[in-house]
């Protein structure tokens, strides 16, 4: 295959050709799902997928790289070729996409030279070498080696966040020394300077939008007038945030109207095709006035939901591209199989305090630091000191908080601060208790000025005005509970783990609820799936079929708050996004 960009066109071996694309994160949905996505992309007239790249967890340590399970991003281009799909790739570094730190890895934090997305020396080397490997993995499937990788994008949204164009064309000349030979592009913001300050020579323009195609190609008509015209993120939904009043929603009737328009204008990608999930603790979180996490699903309210059922929007838009392709689509593929395999109690649980020392071992401080000064970038971390005299009703302060931290006596929950509202709490003691702060990083901006804002206690801690020294810190990053020691005993804390199991006869995709908790995460035979907390919009977390087996299964949950009822959740067939 050959795929090169003359002027406004898009030329496929030799024949001018309409891009029309679905945005499918390999690293979000599950390894055996993707071949079902794909041919599902087929029936609904796509010729092509895109996907971003993700960074921090292709190198969760510096110069260690993950390219198995989910992450296995040439076997994701691989199985798309097979089903005869185009594959566009965004590697960024930076993608956003609403996921933790946009995609950089927390470890570059703890250079205090670093300065993310421009030209700084030490970024420039964290992803330089970043780059080497993953392109190593893509480059042998670049359409012009034989694969089908017909287009990469340079950074991503950059005219929203800076104007560093030595930094953008850097980037640009690395990708062209790395072999990249495939046609270039950058996306942007619809704004005359977005596309001003995002663009670089040598790479098309493309732009990310819902609605009103002609009046959002104003300024890229004006600015562009021989280039392609593509929507490369043609938002099809949105993502919610812990607290929003309800799952975000779209019209289908709406989105299948602006997919006519774009057809008719030129080529486009839905953003998404398929949301897919947040596992574990990679979902990111928005930060302008407050700071907003977002929720474990990704659904999207997407083209798929969020374990891959053809929606309303499917069928819509499939009959507007019907009309634009003018040929016979494959038959709909089946959605796959759910199961409800009903309530399952979770009869072993152990208090969050006397696995302290399982968990992790104790660094000492004179005074708290963020997270990161810790080796440690998701999860929780533990700040413990004793105090050395008596308290009555004085003021325990930070200065700032990354994100949510809880206040514990000894092991009684004495309040619980989050960044949003208060920084600030009264406290009793005796000299000798054990003052605890327990901090979970909820997710670290994806987007704007405050993503480098640190986790965990950044700033000084103050008692009664004063800053208290001695603390020793537990980094809780909560990757091997095999760890934990459930000795029967019932546990005194608010804080606390709880063990399960469930048996099962053919495993399918479920959904898990967690009516009777009110705060934590579920891991599944050792497998995060994520995030749960009562405030909602979520309340089932999607649990694939590949991770259970036929047997037994293991769910532990940790539950940071305290639950309500009984140790119980429930496996049902049907999800409840809010």
């Amino acid at each position: 295959m050959t795929f090169e960009v003359k002027g406004n066109q898009f030329i496929k071996d030799g024949e001018p050709i309409k891009l029309i694309s679905g945005a499918v994160h390999y690293f979000r949905n599950m390894p055996d799902t993707w071949s079902d996505i794909f041919k599902k992309m087929k029936a609904m007239g796509l010729n092509c997928v895109e996907t971003y790249c993700v960074w921090n967890m292709h190198e969760k340590k510096p110069g260690e790289y993950d390219f198995t399970g989910n992450l296995d991003i040439a076997e994701f281009i691989r199985t798309a070729q097979k089903e005869e799909l185009m594959v566009i790739v965004r590697p960024g570094p930076y993608i956003c996409a609403e996921w933790e730190f946009g995609g950089l890895p927390w470890w570059i934090q703890t250079d205090e030279n670093m300065e993310i997305r421009c030209s700084n020396k030490a970024y420039i080397e964290c992803f330089d070498r970043y780059l080497d490997k993953l392109f190593s993995e893509i480059r042998p499937l670049l359409c012009t080696n034989g694969g089908s990788v017909i287009m990469m994008q340079l950074e991503n949204e950059y005219g929203y966040y800076g104007d560093d164009r030595e930094y953008l064309k850097y980037l640009r000349d690395g990708y062209i020394k790395r072999g990249i030979d495939v046609p270039l592009f950058t996306s942007d913001g619809t704004s005359k300077a977005n596309l001003l300050d995002g663009s670089v020579e040598g790479c098309f323009s493309t732009l990310n939008f819902g609605s009103r195609v002609e009046e959002n190609f104003k300024a890229h008509d004006e600015l562009y007038p021989t280039q392609p015209k593509m929507c490369m993120e043609m938002w099809n939904g949105w993502f919610d945030a812990w607290g929003d009043e309800k799952h975000h929603t779209t019209s289908a009737e709406d989105y299948a109207k602006v997919v006519d328009d774009m057809l008719t204008k030129g080529s486009l990608n839905m953003y998404m095709f398929i949301g897919g999930t947040n596992f574990g603790f990679t979902s990111g979180a928005n930060h302008y006035e407050k700071f907003a996490p977002d929720v474990t699903s990704y659904d999207y309210d997407a083209i798929l939901t969020e374990c891959g059922d053809v929606t309303p929007k499917y069928y819509a838009v499939r009959d507007v591209i019907k009309k634009h392709i003018n040929c016979t689509l494959p038959e709909v593929p089946s959605n796959r199989k759910k199961r409800a395999y009903g309530r399952v109690r979770l009869t072993e649980s152990v208090g969050f305090f006397s696995q302290l020392e399982n968990l992790s071992s104790p660094v000492h401080s004179d005074v708290p630091k963020p997270m990161e000064s810790y080796g440690n970038g998701y999860g929780y971390i533990a700040y413990r000191t004793v105090l050395n005299r008596d308290y009555e009703d004085v003021t325990l302060s930070f200065e700032s908080l990354g994100d949510r931290a809880q206040i514990y006596i000894n092991k009684d929950l004495i309040d619980i601060l989050y960044i949003n509202d208060r920084l600030e709490t009264k406290i009793t003691a005796k000299a000798g208790d054990f003052l605890t702060v327990l901090c979970e990083n909820m997710g670290r901006a994806n987007f704007g000025s405050k993503m480098m804002r640190k986790k965990g206690i950044a700033g000084r801690c103050l008692i009664d005005s004063k800053i208290h020294f001695g603390w020793e810190v537990y980094t809780l990053p909560m990757d091997n509970l095999d760890r934990l020691t459930f000795d029967g005993r019932v546990p005194e804390e608010k804080s606390v783990f709880y063990k399960g199991y469930v048996d099962i006869d053919e495993p399918a995709d479920t959904f898990l609820r967690t009516d009777n908790f009110t705060k934590g995460f579920v891991t599944v035979n050792g497998f995060n799936i994520g995030r749960y907390w009562e405030i909602g919009p979520q309340k089932t977390m999607y649990l694939p079929a590949s991770l259970l087996k036929k047997g037994r299964n293991e769910i532990v949950i940790f539950e940071s708050d305290g639950i309500k009822g009984d140790a119980e959740i429930e496996l049902t067939d049907t999800p409840e996004l809010g």
